[in-house]
């Protein structure tokens, strides 16, 4: 049996939902499988923030799980992903994860792919940044994680707010080898949308 290739995204209740909805937007044509964790705190951020529906994100994933649901498959080591995404990650997401703590299935899934020496990359979202923010994203990144705010890259020269979103989403998918066509590359011409997968979607 082929186990699909596939990719947790965390939403959590920090400022910039928008970035864990242009992450599964952009998943969507590749041959990845998303699969989303959204907390209380983001989907209340989510209508502050956007005119979408909770409904309509969780229709963006291939898969969703309550966040209460402790026992769902991301939970357990024996699920086998690429790694996760929080996209964005609160100081209080950062700091559960930090801590070791596992009091609900995002900051679980997180513990998970690291004690499994998978791939967790945590957009943190806050400025500016007290000492215990700064020792807890130094905590994590020794024990693997990867700590990528989403800092605009004005060399693209975007032409929008989207522009500015898509790039940095484009830019943590680069740490999974995934291609979005999003990016603007230093020194190269834009990528032309393609994938090293193939699509999911016929």
């Amino acid at each position: 049996m082929t186990v699909p290739e596939r990719l947790i995204v965390g939403i959590s209740g920090a400022s910039g939902v928008i970035y864990g909805v242009r992450l599964l937007e952009a998943l969507r044509p590749l041959a990845v499988e998303s699969h989303l964790v959204m907390s209380p705190a983001a989907e209340k951020t989510l209508a502050l923030e956007t005119r979408l529906k909770v409904a309509q994100v969780r229709d963006l994933a291939d898969v969703w799980y309550p966040v209460s649901d402790i026992a769902a498959a991301p939970s357990s080591g024996s699920f086998k992903t690429l790694g996760m995404i929080i996209a964005p990650c609160s100081m209080r997401t950062l700091a559960e994860i930090a801590g070791g703590t596992t009091s609900n299935l995002l900051s679980r899934a997180a513990d998970v792919v690291l004690k499994e020496r998978r791939r967790l990359v945590l957009m943190a979202r806050e400025t500016p940044l007290n000492g215990v923010h700064l020792r807890n994203m130094l905590t994590l990144t020794e024990l693997g994680a990867i700590v990528a705010p989403p800092v605009p890259a004005f060399y693209s020269q975007p032409k929008s707010v989207g522009d500015i979103v898509d790039h940095s989403v484009g830019r943590v998918l680069d740490l999974f080898d995934l291609e979005t066509g999003k990016v603007r590359r230093w020194g190269e011409p834009r990528a032309k949308g393609t994938s090293r997968r193939s699509s999911k979607k016929p």
